[in-house]
């Protein structure tokens, strides 16, 4: 006996919900996304036309579809047709992959991610789920949509840059020695800017159509033969200078997309070349990519930015400013790896933002070692006496002061160093262990006292039990939301280009890593 079964009996149509499991995450995301106020979605409101999908839903489906690992545009509306929670949340509208696409990267998007971010946090502070004791930094490289070999380098275009204005430059002198044209006013006689060049292509039209009609006028056969002759250098010349402006308004424009960057993708302008753990190539070829930094507190990602440049020490600042202003006031405790650990991060932490960084810096795990205390060589093992402000080598001789070293780095950060220099090196038999200085020259060493003084603070801040046990959360709360975003949700490249609509995307993506394990936990 089987059960009742037939294709020609007419079902009522039913509620999808009444499909849906007790625990479905299309709950948690139809929950969240109605947390958003109604005043967020008012920017997308037009008075002509047809009207349009509701923002409320376009984020839900999208939203469910990502924590499906699904990112396709034409996918997503597949999803729409097939999945019962995904026609639940849409309540029966069949947006087309074009409106979903637009969508997700519309700029109004991003307040509504912002939102949501800020209301995951809310709830996870109401069920208790979040301590706010401390939060967890760390970043990531996500590879861009762009094409594979489409880099452009700073170096390749500064050297081409300088031939163009040394050619140019050499040209211009020919033009003017062969009374080919007049001379023009520069403002700068090292380098013929582009308004200059245009000025010289124009004279050199001039000098072409002067020839011109002089040909069409002459009634001579040798006379034009002459002519013709002689027309052939100005536009030979009026040739290369065409070249050179539309080569340096191409450098110029280079030079513009790369700002601080050393290289930029030409499908891609924002997206940079950087050295990815998953190599294609197996042989360390550069990827164009982000640098995707993320705030998590248990296993939760609270905050996230995007950056182009590569290192992670130049992101900690601006993206502590982004927390700070988008998402949440920041806690009492910043935690995040030796790659953070430099002077200008701590003194913002510490002075500026007032606040206890748990951040370690390169040498930390070198300078506990056994090997390294032992090493006579290093600086640091070295006695100092306070009276005379001088150092002892290992030979016995004096490193007294000698006078204060300011550095400035890209950033406009300054340093100061106290340099101090060695008596007498010359017949030292530890010299080629101690310093690789040339002969006549004696060892140096440059201390940075403001440096010592923060590595000293943040090894005591470590030493204590309740700090290093914060700092040892680290690992297990920021890195396995990498691991679940590009393990589990499969999200390992972008599908979009341009740094706003990567934000849009990643802002989608995390929060679909928040809700899957939210909805894991809570089940």
């Amino acid at each position: 006996m089987f059960k009742h079964y037939t294709m020609n009996q007419i079902i009522l149509p039913l509620d999808l919900e009444v499909k849906l499991q007790e625990n479905d995450i299309a709950y948690a995301v139809n929950d969240l996304v109605e947390q958003i106020p109604d005043e967020a979605f008012a920017s997308f409101l037009r008075e002509t036309g047809n009207p349009a999908y509701h923002p409320r839903m376009m984020m839900k489906v999208i939203l469910c579809a990502y924590t499906q690992s699904v990112f396709s545009g034409r996918k997503i509306e597949a999803l729409l047709k097939d999945s019962v929670r995904m026609m639940w949340l849409a309540q029966g509208y069949e947006p087309s992959y074009r409106t979903i696409n637009r969508f997700r990267v519309h700029q109004e998007v991003k307040e509504l991610l912002r939102q949501c971010f800020v209301q995951f946090r809310c709830q996870l502070v109401q069920e208790k789920l979040i301590e706010e004791e401390a939060i967890f930094i760390d970043g990531t490289k996500i590879e861009a949509n762009a094409n594979k070999f489409t880099f452009v380098w700073r170096k390749a275009v500064e050297k081409y840059s300088a031939n163009l204005v040394e050619k140019s430059n050499q040209m211009y002198d020919e033009l003017l020695e062969k009374e080919i044209i007049p001379e023009i006013e520069r403002e700068n006689l090292d380098e013929l800017s582009t308004e200059e060049l245009v000025q010289v292509v124009k004279k050199l039209d001039a000098k072409v159509e002067e020839y011109d009609n002089q040909i069409e006028a002459s009634k001579d056969v040798s006379e034009r033969k002459q002519l013709r002759s002689e027309r052939k250098i100005p536009k030979q010349y009026r040739k290369q200078f065409k070249d050179y402006v539309a080569r340096k308004q191409k450098y110029q424009n280079d030079m513009a997309i790369f700002g601080e960057r050393n290289s930029y993708s030409k499908s891609d302008h924002d997206a940079t070349f950087m050295r990815m753990k998953d190599d294609y190539m197996k042989n360390g070829q550069l990827k164009a990519g982000y640098n995707v930094q993320i705030a998590t507190e248990g296993q939760y990602t609270l905050a996230f930015d995007v950056f182009s440049n590569p290192t992670d020490t130049r992101t900690l600042i601006p993206f502590l400013d982004k927390i700070e202003e988008s998402f949440f006031k920041l806690p009492p405790y910043i935690v995040a790896d030796a790659g953070y650990g430099s002077e200008q991060n701590y003194v913002d932490v510490i002075e500026h933002r007032e606040r206890i960084p748990l951040i370690t810096y390169n040498m930390y795990r070198k300078e506990k070692k056994k090997k390294y205390k032992n090493n006579a060589f290093y600086t640091t093992n070295w006695d100092y006496n306070e009276e005379t402000d001088s150092y002892t080598c290992p030979n016995g001789k004096n490193l007294v002061f000698r006078y204060i070293s300011n550095r400035k780095d890209k950033d406009g950060f300054t340093r100061t160093f106290k340099v101090y220099e060695c008596e007498d090196c010359s017949s030292c038999p530890f010299r080629s262990q101690c310093t690789k200085a040339k002969e006549g020259y004696h060892r140096k060493i440059q201390y940075n006292e403001k440096w010592e003084q923060q590595k000293e603070y943040v090894r005591q801040q470590l030493s204590e039990e309740k700090t290093g046990e914060i700092y040892g959360r680290r690992k297990t709360d920021v890195e396995p939301v990498f691991g679940f975003l590009k393990a589990n949700l499969h999200f390992t490249r972008l599908s979009v280009r341009g740094k706003e609509k990567v934000k849009n995307e990643l802002g989608f993506a995390f929060l679909a890593v928040n809700l899957r394990k939210y909805i894991a936990r809570s089940g």
